[in-house]
């Protein structure tokens, strides 16, 4: 019982730092993804390519840190570059909170 009460906890802390650590508006970046959608879905969820990662379910710190890191170029990618390249810091947290306010799509295979 003890263990069922930490696990629980622990999910639930987890969700809640998800949530606070999203500065951006989720709202604002649905509206800013329309670019993003051509290459990895709508919602983020459904790359047109397998090498296109999903979005959807990641945390907002890593997606602001991976579109922060195309803009400044610390990651090499050209396409990515020219489209971080013109995004404000606010664009950059607002898609973050709306790509991570999606449900995960990511799993593992089980055998």
């Amino acid at each position: 019982m003890r263990r069922v009460l930490i696990v629980t906890a622990a999910a639930v802390l987890g969700f809640t730092a998800q949530a606070v650590s999203a500065r951006g508006n989720a709202e604002a970046g649905k509206g800013k993804a329309t670019v993003c959608a051509a290459c990895h879905g709508a919602d983020g969820a459904k790359p047109i390519a397998p090498e296109q990662p999903i979005l959807s379910g990641q945390y907002p710190d890593y997606l602001a840190k991976a579109l922060n890191d195309y803009k400044s170029g610390k990651r090499n990618n050209p396409i990515m570059k020219g489209f971080a390249g013109q995004l404000s810091s606010q664009d950059i947290e607002d898609l973050a909170a709306w790509f991570s306010s999606q449900p995960a799509m990511l799993s593992t295979v089980h055998r």
